[in-house]
């Protein structure tokens, strides 16, 4: 670190020598792995460029549109270049798809109906999903309510797929939705590669079964040369204030796929007979081709300080997952603070680096759609923006935080630091 950034933080943070001489011991480590990282950067610009160049965008598809938003140019040309990207036959890509659990929502309610079964084969799903299905609560509208039923089968203890416990349900029930949750939300296990996707997804169709195979891509987006989407998937899912949206993506959320299950899942967004048809946004779509543009190069910021955490928090000796140098397949760093005063010390140190309310301090609430109350420290420009630089983890032993996003590097090791001063290292 030069002499002058130093200085800077030094008077301006206050941050003591012991803190920079570990982010800098821990910077050394990791140096050689930014190299992998930067190539799937560079790959997944050139493929994001050669989408938008070949749907000729222009100027008029940023346009704020009313009504009913009929032949709404710059919505269309934006979801056809989402399925260039992912390499699907069609998509959904909309502002009024409020988050990540909203988008998956509507391909079940699309894709299902009574009686019919929908399986998870990586274990329980994330939180927010859980009172979707009726596994926790009984939300009027809920899977269970519809008289959809359910099933999972849990990833065996070293995270690969239970390939014997999975012949067993789609033997038994042959389930109609197979589910694949491809980050780790708040359980303690790795991410699951694209590759290790298609794998499954081929022993699936193997056996015969022809159900939908849906993948929540939420946090993996650009983190690989390939999405699910192209190794087998029928459709993949994710929130436009993740990965996709660049930090500049004010709000939405995208699903890709199968043609005709994206006319079903249409029908669920607006209503049965207009499906993609309508849908205007009189706030324009800068901001989402905008976004989706710098999505790769954020994306890779945010690999960088997910790897610059895991490497800190394990010269200090805590368990972190994923370690510092295993594959990156998505862009969550966990650490297990063991102790609640820990974790909050932790968030209250994100916060503090936020360009926005910095000068909040984080308290956990119970927060809607889960079981523990949460913590989240998001100094973000857009609120609960998981790709900008934000943490979070649920009130229970042993108090693991979730680290995810940064539009730069720079800021995340701010954060880092100013998270290990609030806990006294």
């Amino acid at each position: 670190m030069l002499g002058n950034t130093k200085n800077f933080l030094k008077s301006t943070y206050g941050l003591s020598e012991h803190i920079f001489a570990l982010c800098q011991q821990a910077e050394d480590d990791i140096a050689y792995l930014f190299k992998n990282i930067d190539e799937i950067r560079a790959y997944n610009q050139y493929k994001v460029i050669d989408a938008m160049q070949r749907e000729r965008v222009g100027e008029r598809f940023f346009a704020a549109t009313s009504g009913y938003g009929y032949d709404d140019q710059g919505r269309d040309a934006l979801e056809r270049i989402y399925a260039r990207i992912f390499e699907t036959e069609d998509a959904i890509v909309r502002p009024q798809i409020a988050s990540g659990t909203h988008a998956i929502s509507l391909c079940l309610y699309g894709l299902l109906r009574p009686g019919d079964m929908m399986l998870s084969i990586t274990g329980r799903p994330y939180d927010t999903l859980q009172e979707v299905i009726g596994i926790n609560g009984m939300s009027p509208g809920s899977l269970k309510e519809w008289g959809i039923l359910y099933e999972e089968v849990e990833l065996l203890d070293d995270g690969s797929f239970d390939n014997e416990g999975i012949k067993r349900v789609i033997v038994d029930h042959k389930p109609k939705v197979i589910a694949i949750q491809r980050s780790r939300g708040y359980q303690w296990r790795k991410s699951i590669d694209v590759n290790t996707i298609g794998g499954v997804i081929q022993f699936i169709r193997d056996l015969g079964c022809n159900a939908a195979i849906v993948v929540d891509n939420c946090y993996g987006e650009f983190t690989e040369l390939l999405e699910p989407t192209q190794v087998g998937a029928d459709i993949a899912v994710g929130s436009l204030i993740k990965n996709p949206g660049g930090g500049i993506a004010p709000t939405g959320g995208y699903i890709v796929g199968k043609s005709d299950m994206i006319e079903r899942i249409a029908y669920s967004l607006t209503a049965p007979g207009i499906g993609k048809e309508v849908g205007s946004y009189a706030g324009g779509y800068r901001n989402f081709y905008q976004g989706l543009f710098m999505a790769p190069h954020v994306v890779g910021e945010a690999l960088k300080g997910a790897i610059l955490a895991g490497r800190i928090f394990e010269l200090l000796k805590y368990d972190v997952f994923p370690s510092s140098n295993d594959r990156r397949t998505d862009i969550i760093q966990s650490i297990r603070f063991e102790e609640a005063d820990n974790l909050k010390a932790f968030c209250r140190g994100i916060q503090k680096a936020g360009p926005v309310d910095s000068f909040v301090v984080p308290e956990p609430w119970d927060m809607p759609g889960y079981e523990h109350q949460v913590i989240m420290a998001a100094g973000t420009f857009v609120q609960g923006a998981s790709i900008e630089l934000s943490a979070d983890g649920p009130m229970r032993p042993p108090y693991i935080g979730h680290l995810q996003g940064g539009l730069t590097y720079d800021h995340v090791k701010l954060g880092l630091m100013l998270a290990l001063k609030e806990m006294g290292i």
